[in-house]
């Protein structure tokens, strides 16, 4: 009996050719006629204007850096100006840009690196590197690591 009813409410389903627009009208009769695309089955979206303001930096004169020889298992603080190269085992790291979140130097802190290992022509990475998430954007290296501790000004 249970099938029966099943089938048959299943078949006026079937027989009754309901668009999603009319779904929508009867479940939310007080949306906007906007729709997302001008066609047969666009649905009504109701929006709402958000205005996204762009985050806000300052912009740090220096970075600290930290560089891990992975054979050696040795460790080093590597203090770095904007502008500036330095050179760390057999990489040349070069500081683009240093930035903070406003107000506090001590939060996280993203730089814009590019760093070569001497021996190649092209750099190994080139990039933002964030000291929150150093695997978002890592240096990839068979044998040293570099990531970012924090942005300084002098």
């Amino acid at each position: 009996m249970s099938r029966l009813v099943a089938l048959l409410g299943f078949g006026l389903l079937l027989a009754t050719p309901l668009s999603a627009q009319s779904i929508v009208e009867e479940l939310l009769p007080d949306t906007s006629g906007d729709t997302l695309q001008d066609n047969p089955y666009s649905v009504p979206v109701p929006y709402e204007v958000i205005e996204a303001r762009p985050p806000l930096s300052d912009v740090a004169t220096g970075a600290n850096l930290r560089g891990l020889d992975r054979i050696n298992g040795t460790v080093a603080d590597l203090p770095i100006q904007v502008g500036e190269t330095i050179r760390y085992e057999r990489l040349e790291i070069t500081l683009l840009a240093c930035r903070y979140p406003q107000g506090d130097i001590t939060e996280d802190a993203f730089a814009e690196l590019t760093i070569r290992d001497v021996r190649e022509e092209e750099p190994r990475f080139t990039g933002w590197m964030f000291a929150s998430s150093p695997a978002l954007s890592a240096l990839d290296h068979p044998r040293y690591d570099v990531w970012v501790l924090s942005c300084t000004n002098s």
